[in-house]
C-alpha cells in the first residue's frame, strides 16, 4: 500500500472545487460563490500573495467586516502557506497596530470601513509591510483587492505547506493592550475540524449560518466544519435577530454556532413565530455557559438538536449532546472523543468527582503555543505524573460520578470575601431567574471588613421600573435565594453590560470602571 499525506484545509477546498463544483460554497446577502468559483478565487489570492514575495509561515493579517472577500482572504492565505491573523474589529487602533507588529504581518487585507483606522499606521509599518496594504475598494495607499486578486492566475498555488507550520494566529479576547496570540498548526487545525464536525453532526448538505464576526473561533466552527463536509456557509454582515430568522428561512440553513446572548435575543424577538426555521438541525451554543432555563427554551422553541460546546481557542472541547440537554441541563457534557480532562487543586493534585477545581485538558489539537510568549505557554501547562503536558483552562469546574462536566466559574472572577471563595456564576444564576432580568453580572468590589464583597449589575427587560427602591427590592429578592456568604452588598441597574463581539462578558472592564468611578 502506498501511503498518502493526510489532507490539510487547502486540500479540502481544492477537492470540493473539483467534485462539488456547481454547489454553493459561500453566500452573503445577494452574492454567492459556487465551490468551483470559491476554489478559483482562493487560488488567485494565494498566487497573488506568493507574487508579493510572501514565504510559507509568514503572516497575513485580515482586518475585515464579514463578507465573501473576507472568506476568500482567509482561505486564500492558507493556500499560500501563510499564517492567517484575523483581527478583532473591536480592538482599539493602538491594539491593532501592536498586533500587526507582534504577528510580524507581511500583508494586511482590509474592508473600506477599516481603511481609515489603518492609514495612520502605514508610515510606521511600511518597513514591516512592503507594498502589502490591500483594501476591497482600494483607496489612497491601498491596492485594490479585487484587481490584485484577478490579475493572478487561478492555477494550483505551488507554495509548500508544512503540516506542523503555523496555520492561524488568533488573539485571545481583549479590546486593549496586547492579548496573547494563539497559534495552531495546519495539522492541528484540520484535526480540530474533524473532531468538532463529528460532534456537531455536520454532513455534506449542511448550510451553516455565520452571525458572529469571522475573526472569532466561534465562526471558524461553522466555516471549517461545513467545508470539511462539503457543505456551504451563509455569512451575515452583522447580527440582527429578525434578519437571522429571515436568513435561516431564505437559505434553509441547517447549522449555527453562536453565543447564548444571541440565542436569547432570537427566541425573545417578537418576530420569532413568523419565520419558518424548520430546516435547522443542530444549534451550537458556545462562548460562555448557557443558563439552564434558556437552554431548554432554545431547544424547545427551535424544535431541533441543541449542542452546548465548552472549549478554548487554545484547545480542548466538551459537548453536551442533544440527547442530554433536558436530563443534564446544567452540564457542559463530556470531552469529545480523543480529548481527556481532569480537575486539579491549587497544588496541582487531581481531585475526585464532585470536587471543584481547575479544569485541565489534553487533545491532539491543542495550540502550538502563545506567539512570542514562551513564558505564557509554560504557565498554561500542567504536567501529570508521567510528565505529559495538559492545558490549564483557568476555569473552575467539577465532574459528576458519570463524567459530566459542570462549569463553576472563571478562576480569575472568583471573589474572596472574609476568607471564603465566592463564585459569581452561582449568584448570577439566581439573579437570572427574576422575571425582570434580561442580563446580569456579579463582580467583587473592595470592602473594608471582608476584603471583597459581591456587587450585582443588572440589565432590565423593557417596561420594568429602575428606581433605587426597585434595585433594593431586587437585591433583597436575590439575597433570599443565595447562601449567606453569597449575599449581594449592592445591586445596580445598567443600560447594558460590556461584551466583546463574541458575547463574552468583560468583567475586567466592569471591575476597572467601578474602581475608577468610586
Amino acid at each position: 500500500m502506498i501511503p498518502g499525506p493526510a489532507p490539510l484545509i487547502p486540500d479540502l477546498l481544492r477537492l470540493n472545487g473539483r467534485w462539488r463544483r456547481a454547489r454553493a460554497a459561500v453566500s452573503c446577502g445577494t452574492e454567492s460563490l459556487s465551490w468551483g468559483e470559491f476554489d478559483r478565487r482562493t487560488e488567485q489570492v494565494a498566487n497573488a500573495l506568493v507574487a508579493l514575495g510572501l514565504q510559507p509561515g509568514e503572516s497575513v493579517a485580515v482586518l475585515m467586516n464579514n463578507g465573501i472577500p473576507m472568506v476568500e482572504a482567509l482561505f486564500g492565505a492558507m493556500k499560500a502557506g501563510a499564517c492567517v491573523v484575523p483581527l478583532n474589529l473591536s480592538v482599539t487602533d493602538d491594539g491593532i497596530e501592536r498586533m500587526l507588529v507582534d504577528a510580524g504581518a507581511r500583508v494586511v487585507v482590509a474592508t473600506p470601513a477599516q481603511r481609515a483606522r489603518l492609514a495612520p499606521m502605514q508610515a510606521r509599518l511600511d518597513q514591516v509591510l512592503p507594498g502589502g496594504w490591500l483594501c476591497v475598494d482600494g483607496g489612497a495607499g491601498f491596492a485594490d483587492y479585487a484587481a490584485w486578486r484577478d490579475a493572478a492566475p487561478a492555477t494550483h498555488c505551488q507554495a509548500a505547506l508544512d503540516p506542523d507550520g503555523p496555520c492561524n494566529l488568533i488573539y485571545s479576547s481583549g479590546t486593549t493592550a496586547l492579548p496573547k496570540g494563539i497559534v495552531h498548526s495546519h495539522r492541528r487545525r484540520i484535526e480540530w475540524t474533524y473532531d468538532v464536525g463529528v460532534a456537531l453532526r455536520y454532513g455534506s448538505n449542511a448550510v451553516a449560518i455565520c452571525p458572529v464576526g469571522l475573526f472569532s473561533n466561534i465562526s471558524w466552527v461553522a466555516m471549517l466544519c461545513s467545508f470539511l463536509a462539503g457543505g456551504s456557509i451563509v455569512v451575515m454582515d452583522h447580527f440582527d435577530p429578525e434578519d437571522f430568522l429571515a436568513t435561516v428561512e431564505r437559505h434553509r440553513c441547517t447549522h449555527v454556532a453562536m453565543v447564548p446572548l444571541q440565542f436569547q435575543k432570537v427566541v425573545e424577538d417578537p418576530s420569532f413565530a413568523r419565520y419558518d426555521i424548520s430546516s435547522m438541525r443542530n444549534l451550537c451554543t458556545v462562548g460562555s455557559p448557557m443558563h439552564p432555563d434558556l437552554k431548554q427554551r432554545v431547544a424547545r422553541d427551535f424544535g431541533c438538536d441543541l449542542t452546548e460546546l465548552y472549549g478554548l481557542t487554545e484547545g480542548i472541547i466538551t459537548t453536551l449532546d442533544p440527547e442530554d440537554v433536558f436530563s443534564r441541563t446544567a452540564s457542559v457534557g463530556k470531552p469529545v472523543p480523543g480529548t481527556d480532562l481532569r480537575i486539579i487543586d491549587e497544588e496541582g493534585r487531581e481531585l475526585p468527582a464532585g470536587s471543584a477545581g481547575e479544569i485541565v485538558g489534553w487533545s491532539r489539537f491543542v495550540m502550538i503555543g502563545y506567539h512570542n510568549r514562551p513564558d505564557a505557554t509554560a504557565e498554561a501547562l500542567w504536567h501529570d505524573a508521567e510528565g505529559r503536558p495538559w492545558l490549564r483552562t483557568g476555569d473552575i469546574g467539577k465532574l459528576d460520578e458519570d463524567g459530566y462536566l459542570y462549569i463553576v466559574d472563571r478562576k480569575k472572577d472568583m471573589i474572596l470575601s472574609g476568607g471564603q471563595n465566592i463564585f459569581p456564576a452561582d449568584i448570577e444564576a439566581a439573579i437570572k431567574t427574576h422575571p425582570a432580568v434580561f442580563d446580569c453580572a456579579v463582580i467583587g468590589i473592595p470592602h473594608d471588613k471582608w476584603g471583597e464583597t459581591p456587587l450585582g449589575l443588572v440589565v432590565l427587560r423593557p417596561g420594568h421600573p429602575a428606581t433605587p427602591a426597585d434595585a433594593e427590592a431586587m437585591r433583597a429578592w436575590v439575597n433570599e435565594r443565595v447562601g449567606r456568604q453569597q449575599r449581594l452588598s449592592r445591586l445596580e441597574f445598567r443600560g447594558e453590560l460590556p461584551r466583546n463581539p463574541t458575547g463574552k462578558l468583560l468583567k475586567r472592564e466592569l471591575r476597572t470602571a467601578y474602581v475608577a468611578r468610586t
